[in-house]
Order: structure tokens, then C-alpha cells, then sequence
């Protein structure tokens, strides 16, 4: 064998070699398991990130994600239950699959298990949404609830079908209207604006005429209450007048009853000193006393008639005693002539 055949039998070896070396080293992405088949037969042990190694031409393998990543559905169908076709232009799907459950859901579902789990599972939940429904109901009235009543129906089914599966979010668009049927409710709902607005505005106006009239009904309260409190105030200012009265009335009655117990208590001690003193002996006591303080005393036949007015006779004096001599010896006697 000459050296160039030598030379073509190695090269041809290395470039064997170098096809199947390259053919059995792969990469695996982080975030990402690598399952592995032999023979059409799926092996137990996946792959994680990095390099490795497998038999070229005998094993293959498929890379599935396990962190968070966005299926889309694109142009999807629905009838409504009024017959008119409608198409939900993209719904969003966000799942995760737990690392763990990588080969039982490859073996039961293949690696492209999100078009037998969620898209088929999307489809039919639609059309069954979609099939109960009204255009109105499922364009407008309950078109907010359709995305969380999509992801319950997964996650429900998903649970049973394939645990480690979870469903995050889902997301979908408004769904496309015959055009004649979209013009009819954008007009349907520039008019529910316009009637919207038309009773915000009355709304609005009966909440300033309502506050306007709490407001007077505040105003009017707030002088009913001045006026009840200026007329308590004149009132307390009367019965407080009527109290000082009645207390002076009261003081000025005591005084005077005080004031008249006293001067019959006076009058009832005098006349009682009176009554004790004014004995007989205390009289004739006085009597002599009086005889005693006058300086002159009268004689002769005329004394009687000096109580007696007459038109001819002098003035007689207004007092007159008769004198015992016997008792007053030792008085000196001067005749009036």
C-alpha cells in the first residue's frame, strides 16, 4: 500500500471520527433538561445545563425547558350561541414544568406536550365558553373573565393529567368581529358613552343640588339654633331677674316681719313694764311727785269750777290737785290772792 493511500485511509478515518465526535457532543441551555432516546426508547436520565456526550446515531435527545416560558395561540375560532363566527386573534399561556417531572410528561405527552396539554385544552374550553354565550356576552359583558376561567379549566385538568405542570397566567386578546357587527357595537357603545355621560352629568347635578340644599338646610338649622340659644339666653335672664326678685321680695318681707316682731315684742314688753309697774302705790307715788314739781298750789270756793268753761270767768289753770295738809306739814303755804 503506497503512502498516498495510507494518507486517504486516515484522513478518511479522522473525518469519520470528527463527524461522529461532533455529532455526539451537545450543549443544554440553562433553564433547560436534556431527555434522552435510544432506539426510539425514552431513557429515565435527563441531562442538565452544560456539555455532553452520547452515542452518535443512536441516541438523540430533546431539550424542554423548566422555567417560565409563554406558549402562543394564534387565530383561534369560537361560535357563538348565536351563530356568528368570531376569532380570538392571540391567547398567551404562561406555564412552568417542574424538573422533576420532565420524563414522565415526555414519556406520557412527548417533548411537545404543550400542544397536547394547553393548545388542544385552549381550543376546546373556547369553544365551549363561546357555544353558551351571546356576541355580547362573550365581546363585552364577560370578556374580563375569560382569561382566569381559562387558566381554573387548565390548572384543573393539568393537575389530574400531568402534576409538576402549572399554568401561571393567561392573557387573551379581543377577540375579531364581522366588520358590519363591529361598527354596529362601536356605535352601540359610543352611544352607551354618550347616556353614560348624560347621567354622570345629572348625577352630578343632582349631588351639587342636593349639597346645596344640605348646605341651606345646615344654614337654616344653624340660625334656629342661634336664635333658640339668644332666646334660652333672655330666658335664663328673665327667670334670673324673677329670682333676684323674688329674693329682694322675700328679704324686704323679712325685714318688715322683723322689723314688726320687734315693735310688737317693744309694745308687749312696755305694756307688760306697765302693766307691773302701775300698781296703786306706784300711782299715788306719782301723784305726789307731780304735786311736788308744781310751784304753786290753789285755794277757795272756786277751785272746783276751773274745769268748767264760762264766758266770764278767767282762765283757770289746766291742772288742779287737792292737798291733804295733814301730809305736807312741811310745806310753807303762800295764800293767792
Amino acid at each position: 500500500m503506497t503512502m498516498p493511500h495510507v494518507g486517504a485511509i486516515f484522513g478518511a478515518i479522522a473525518g469519520v471520527m470528527a463527524i461522529m465526535l461532533h455529532s455526539s457532543i451537545h450543549k443544554i441551555e440553562e433553564g433547560h433538561l436534556a431527555v434522552y432516546y435510544r432506539g426510539g426508547a425514552l431513557l429515565t436520565y435527563p441531562n442538565g445545563p452544560g456539555y455532553h456526550i452520547m452515542l452518535p446515531f443512536i441516541t438523540t435527545f430533546r431539550s424542554v425547558q423548566t422555567t417560565l416560558q409563554t406558549d402562543e395561540i394564534k387565530n383561534v375560532p369560537c361560535g357563538t350561541s348565536g351563530g356568528v363566527m368570531i376569532y380570538f386573534d392571540r391567547i398567551e399561556v404562561v406555564n412552568m414544568l417542574v424538573p422533576l417531572a420532565v420524563v414522565d410528561i415526555v414519556r406520557n405527552y412527548t417533548a411537545d406536550y404543550d400542544k397536547t396539554l394547553i393548545f388542544n385544552k385552549i381550543h376546546h374550553e373556547l369553544n365551549q365558553f363561546c357555544s353558551v354565550h351571546t356576541l355580547q356576552e362573550v365581546y363585552i359583558d364577560l370578556f374580563d373573565i375569560i382569561d382566569e376561567n381559562l387558566k381554573l379549566a387548565l390548572q384543573k385538568d393539568l393537575t389530574v393529567m400531568a402534576p409538576g405542570l402549572t399554568i401561571q397566567a393567561v392573557r387573551v386578546t379581543k377577540p375579531k368581529i364581522p366588520e358590519s357587527i363591529r361598527r354596529n357595537f362601536e356605535l352601540m357603545e359610543a352611544e352607551k358613552t354618550r347616556l353614560l355621560v348624560t347621567a354622570q352629568t345629572q348625577r352630578v347635578v343632582e349631588k351639587e343640588a342636593e349639597t346645596e340644599r344640605k348646605r341651606a338646610v345646615i344654614e337654616a338649622q344653624k340660625v334656629a339654633q342661634v336664635a333658640e340659644i339668644h332666646f334660652q339666653q333672655k330666658v335664663m335672664e328673665k327667670e334670673t331677674e324673677r329670682k333676684i326678685s323674688a329674693i329682694e321680695d322675700f328679704a324686704f318681707l323679712a325685714r318688715e316681719k322683723a322689723r314688726a316682731d320687734a315693735e310688737y315684742y317693744s309694745a308687749e314688753k312696755f305694756a307688760e313694764a306697765n302693766r307691773v309697774k302701775l300698781t296703786p302705790e306706784y300711782l299715788e307715788l306719782m301723784k305726789y311727785q307731780a304735786i311736788a314739781a308744781n310751784s304753786k298750789i290753789y285755794f277757795g270756793q272756786d277751785i272746783p269750777n276751773m274745769f268748767v268753761d264760762g264766758s266770764n270767768s278767767p282762765p283757770k289753770p289746766p291742772w288742779l290737785f287737792s292737798l291733804n295738809m295733814n301730809e305736807c306739814e312741811d310745806w310753807t303755804i303762800t295764800p293767792h290772792v
